[in-house]
């Protein structure tokens, strides 16, 4: 028997809305990275692009520890001598929050072309509203922890 191997025409890219109100930002950018990869699917292959579309709204309002906000640095270099910046979590989600839900799911997505084709179908918004109706997106439940299953239980 032959390996299966999909092939674009056996794709059928849906779209997915996950709200990230009071989420972590971890948890959030997992479910958006399976989604984006294609794990979700049967026909999912590690080298295949056959991910869906993601779009994230509410990314103003991640629920993030004061210690994480204090202490984690992003950075970033300009290319020359001296140019490296350095920015905590707690400025760049006040002055960028869209950055920092792109940043965590690019980080847990594959590097080369394949991830950065991935990262194309993420869209991210800081308050709740998006252009996207007309996709007809369908609400994912909001990833939790054991802690909170269980308690639902």
């Amino acid at each position: 028997m032959r390996t299966y191997t999909p092939t674009p025409a056996d794709t059928e890219r849906r779209w997915h809305i996950i709200d990230a109100e009071g989420a972590v930002l971890g948890r959030i950018a997992t479910e958006a990275a399976h989604l984006l990869r294609g794990k979700h699917k049967p026909t999912w292959a590690p080298h295949f692009d056959g991910g869906d579309h993601v779009v994230v709204v509410n990314a103003s309002a991640l629920a993030i520890g004061p210690r994480k906000l204090a202490d984690k640095t992003y950075y970033r270099h300009s290319g020359y001598p001296g140019g490296i910046r350095s920015e905590s979590l707690a400025h760049l989600l006040a002055r960028d929050p869209e950055r920092v839900v792109r940043l965590a799911v690019r980080g847990m997505l594959p590097k080369g072309p394949l991830g950065r084709r991935q990262l194309k179908r993420l869209r991210v918004y800081g308050g709740p509203e998006h252009p996207h109706i007309a996709q007809q997106p369908e609400l994912r439940a909001r990833p939790t922890r054991a802690r909170e299953r269980r308690a639902a239980t």
